[in-house]
Formats: structure tokens, sequence, C-alpha cells
């Protein structure tokens, strides 16, 4: 059976991902595992200091800097081992049973990789220990794992709550074709009104997909949806429907253009990222 995977670290988003994980685990009946990964360029297994000292340096002085270097690299996996501890007991505090910890040192995109086949949705939070200090930066591993992994990611800020109140950004893609099929016959989202907002011109073309996105909802037990077509900047649009709705959670697919386009033009699930005051549940497939 696939888990939840909860990326647990020391920063500021780390209660929002346990409740994250939390609801989800309950809402889809899947094992939620909390996941810790220590960074191995930053605390390497084995350092390396040969390059480190000039002419004439003393083999004991080396021996010393990579005996400090393993110290902190063990100081790190206890403190990580601490988190998840403090992780286990929130998430058994929101009704989690038997969460599974699991620690690794190595690259954290790698490990995620290396996991993937067991994971049916990953969590993570927006900015991680480096960046958390910064509100609207997004962490450096978060856009490397978006765009590598291929199973469904949850990125919250560092807040969380149960969502009340879901937005599906919709464009008749068949990217976006692909997410209504799968969250129309998702647990998750069961009982919670959901939005379906297209952002595009007032045609007929537009308001016939919203019509059908809608029924497949309904014809799929969903019993609250309403639509709404906009028009005008996509990013903007979406921020504002989230506010005056009140929406706790964005589901879209993830970057539906080329990576050259993006790079001309900018990336909407980039920018969403870094200003979405909601969790961002994103699909690839």
């Amino acid at each position: 059976m696939k888990n939840v995977v909860a990326c647990i670290d020391n920063s500021n988003a780390a209660a929002a991902v346990c409740d994250a994980s939390a609801w989800v685990s309950q809402s889809v009946s899947r094992p939620l595992v909390l996941l810790h990964v220590l960074d191995k360029k930053l605390y390497p297994a084995k350092p390396n200091l040969s390059g480190n000292l000039g002419l004439g340096a003393r083999t004991h002085l080396l021996e010393e800097l990579a005996d400090l270097d393993a110290q902190r690299s063990k100081l790190a996996l206890e403190q990580g081992r601490l988190q998840l501890e403090e992780a286990v007991k929130r998430v058994q505090g929101l009704g989690v049973e038997n969460p599974e910890t699991l620690q690794r040192h190595g690259d954290f995109a790698e490990t995620l990789i290396d996991l993937q086949s067991d994971i049916r949705l990953l969590v993570m939070g927006r900015q991680g220990e480096e960046h958390q200090s910064d509100v609207k930066a997004i962490g450096s591993n978060l856009e490397r794992v978006i765009r590598t992994l291929s199973c469904r990611i949850l990125i919250t800020p560092p807040n969380f709550k149960k969502p009340e109140r879901v937005l599906l950004a919709y464009d008749g893609s068949a990217n976006a074709k692909q997410v209504l099929f799968v969250i129309a016959r998702s647990p998750l989202c069961r009982g919670i009104p959901i939005h379906v907002l297209t952002v595009g011109e007032d045609n007929e073309k537009n308001h016939q997909r919203l019509k059908e996105a809608r029924a497949e909802l309904l014809e799929n037990g969903h019993t609250e949806v309403e639509t709404k077509l906009v028009a005008g900047d996509i990013e903007k649009s979406l921020l504002d429907y989230v506010s005056h709705q009140q929406i706790d959670l964005i589901v879209m697919g993830a970057y539906g253009h080329s990576r050259i386009r993006e790079f001309l033009v900018g990336s909407t699930t980039t920018n969403l990222l870094r200003s979405s005051p909601v969790p961002i549940l994103l699909m690839r497939q």
C-alpha cells in the first residue's frame, strides 16, 4: 500500500506539514510516514578535508577537523530524530494511528526519487530551514522535487487548517482533465464544497468546459460544486478568488508549459507557490 509521506525538518512549516499530512492520511485512509532527510551536502558522511589546508598542514589537525564534522553530522541526526518524535506526538494527537518514521542521510530529491514508488501523496513545507525567514521564498529543494517526481504533492505555508472550501483551477487542457478525473474520484475532498475556476475569455467553449467539469464532480458524489469564469491575469485572478471566497486549498496541475517558455514568461505554478496564502495540491497526472 502506498503511503502519505510528510517531510519533517526544523522549519516553521513543520507543524503545518504534520497537520496537513494527518488530514490527508485520514481522508484517504493511507499510512503516514514522517520523513527526515539530513542533507549530505551540509553534513557529509565522510568529510574530505584534504584540500582545505595549505602546504605544511599537520595530519592531526586534519583528523581533528574530520572528527568535528563527524560530530556535527551525529548531532544533526539526533536533532532530526527528536524532530520526528515531536512530529509523531503531533499527528497522533490529531488522530493518526501508528505513524511510521524514516530518517535518511543523503540528497533530498534523490531520497524522494528512491521512495517514489511507495508514495501516494507527498507533503512538504513551502520553505525549508534555510528560507523560513522569507515568507515568499521557495525552499531550495521544492522546485526540483516538483519537476522530478510524478506523485501528487501538497505544499503548505507555515499555517494549515482543515479545508472547508477547495478551489480547482481548470483550463480544459489534457493535464487539467486528468486532475479533474482524479479529484472527482478521490476521497480527499469528499464532502467539501469545490469551486471550479477558469481564467479566460467569456465564450461558449469555456462555459461548456465548466459545465462538463461540474457534471463530472456531481456524478462522482460531490454535492456542492460552484463554477466561475473570470478574465484577467491567471495568478491575480486565482489569488483574488481565494481571498473573496475564503478558499482553504488550491488544486491544480503542475507546470503546464515547457521549461523554455517558463524561462521567458514565468511560471504560474512557481509564482502561485510563492504568493498563495493557502496550501496548493499539485498533480502531475
